[in-house]
């Protein structure tokens, strides 16, 4: 349908010209009337009517932290459901004989406390894949544990020395099989059997499926290159790209200035559903880990480092890039390394109409979080990441920070207090991508559907509209295109997420099993609940 009316609704249009109607009319992508039944009627110019029975029409749903692209993250047993490490071991068994002899055992989403406190090493494993080699990710993608025959291929039998914060972990200088960050890791992924590229399109592409059945129209990608953007041309290409994509150019410390340089070139780099103009960094790594950048040492005397061993390097590449014109955008996960990634920015400024930002921002101080609005930096945050704490900090995260610091966890309250501009993303296949998941984390600040249990720092749950804009007007302001979408009003981007009741007034403990009718995506009906 080139033009249509979406009448019986409840719109709530996020506009404050026109804060809610019954009717909506789309014709060429675009939005061409917001009101009564009559005014889309008239202005869809077509015959075509989507009934919407009564449901809620809001702007399309944008998760602002995202891996869609990455379907490496996510081959083999899916372990994210393990609360054990018996559990653990049941789903690598059964892999094990859904494998074919000669193949590896892979797995993807184990959590740390599935460990119950046990030192991770290969041999718990071993007897599980039957002397496979074997490669589980864990949930935040930034650890993975390798059995004994998986080193062995990939030549690993001491400490490595790398130019980034990543770290073979030894033990009585052999290694335990516990390999952190993304060059640990890319040590065995190097002699992982490949999958094809037609196995590889066709998990994308049923990523993408499965975003528009959570009401997602759009994505900022945390994850790409020169290459992602063939990909982008491809599944547009084809018709296979239901999303619209925000694409970045990832830069890592081993890259040259020249190679940041000649990647300038790409800023340009654009489909009709999606955009390059973004450099992607990672300051630091994860807590859990140690490897996130604090001010003072956690608990176990990890923090202290970085991700880019030399942080003045990074501050120099975010600069190449900001003054080209891109968006910069960078991981960071501990007190320090927000200041640091707040310190590049002023330091390197921003083009007109640009805001950098900053993902994940676990915990961060009083005076920092106060320079995201004085900096206009943009505060991307996943509140949904709090899945994994425990009722009495026993998880690895507060126990590694201690009760201060963990007390400062995900401040997205008092982000939006301050006067910062707020994005929610779920950086899927870390967490689920469902945003109704993710807006009822931030509301509830505990497992939605568990009201008995722990709300973790309740004053900094978000309401109802809150919640709701992190996934639409403040995500599509993160990229400066507030003036093109993330409301529903005449002359914006047709993109719309239609759901049974209300986000906003729903309860949020029955957010996420709230049905999703409908994704319109550029105009485009991508999903409907009847397929």
């Amino acid at each position: 349908m080139t033009g249509y009316a979406i009448v019986n609704a409840s719109v709530r249009t996020l506009d404050e010209a026109r804060p809610e109607a019954s009717a909506v009319a789309v014709r060429d992508g675009l939005i061409v009337a917001v009101g009564s039944e009559a005014e889309a009627r008239a202005a869809a110019g077509s015959a075509e009517v989507v009934d919407a029975g009564g449901a809620t029409v809001v702007p399309g749903l944008v998760d602002a932290h995202i891996h869609p692209f990455a379907p490496d993250m996510v081959m083999g047993a899916d372990l994210t459901g393990c609360a054990s490490l018996a559990e653990i071991l049941s789903a690598l068994e059964a892999e094990r004989r859904r494998a074919g002899p000669d193949d590896w055992v892979l797995g993807w989403g184990v959590s740390y406390e599935a460990f119950g406190g046990s030192p991770i090493g290969s041999e718990l494993i071993e007897d599980a894949v039957g002397g496979a080699p074997a490669m589980i990710r864990f949930m935040d993608q930034h650890t993975a544990l390798a059995s004994g025959r998986a080193l062995a291929l990939a030549g690993v039998t001491g400490p490595v020395e790398f130019t980034e914060g990543a770290e073979v972990v030894v033990r009585d200088g052999a290694p335990t099989g516990e390999l952190r960050e993304p060059g640990a890791m890319a040590l065995v992924e190097a002699v992982v059997p490949a999958a094809t590229e037609r196995e590889l399109y066709t998990r994308m592409v049923g990523t993408l499926r499965t975003l528009n059945a959570g009401g997602v129209t759009g994505v900022h990608v945390m994850d790409g290159s020169p290459a992602t953007f063939d990909l982008m041309r491809e599944l547009e290409a084809a018709g296979d790209l239901t999303v619209r994509a925000i694409v970045p150019l990832w830069q890592k410390p081993e890259t040259s200035f020249d190679e940041m340089r000649d990647q300038l070139r790409f800023i340009g780099e654009h489909g009709r559903l999606w955009r390059g103009g973004v450099a992607k960094f990672f300051i630091d790594g994860v807590i859990d880990t140690g490897t996130g950048w604090l001010y003072e040492p956690d608990t176990l005397g990890d923090g202290l480092a970085p991700f880019w061993p030399d942080p003045d390097r990074y501050a120099e590449a975010v600069r190449i890039f900001a003054q080209a014109g891109f968006q910069c955008v960078t991981h960071a996960t501990g007190e320090r390394g927000v200041r640091a990634a707040l310190d590049a920015y002023l330091a390197a400024g921003a083009a007109e109409g640009v805001r950098h930002r900053v993902e994940h921002i676990e915990t961060t101080t009083d005076a920092d979080l106060a320079r995201f609005p004085r900096e206009q930096v943009i505060a991307s945050m996943q509140p949904l990441h709090m899945q994994w704490r425990e009722e009495d900090d026993s998880d690895s995260w507060a126990t590694r920070l201690g009760p201060e610091r963990a007390g400062r966890a995900w401040r997205a309250g008092d982000l939006l207090r301050a006067g910062a501009t707020l994005a929610l993303g779920s950086d899927w296949p870390v967490a689920q991508n469902d945003p109704r998941i993710g807006m009822a984390w931030a509301r509830l600040r505990r497992q939605p559907g568990a009201p008995g249990r722990r709300t973790f720092e309740p004053d900094q749950r978000l309401s109802g509209l809150e919640a709701l804009e992190g996934y639409t007007t403040g995500a599509v302001a993160t990229v400066g295109e507030s003036a093109l979408g993330g409301r529903i009003a005449p002359g914006l981007r047709a993109d719309l997420t239609i759901l049974a009741e209300d986000p906003v007034v729903v309860d949020a403990d029955d957010l996420p099993d709230v049905p999703i009718r409908m994704t319109i995506v550029d105009g485009t009906i991508v999903h409907t609940a009847d397929g």
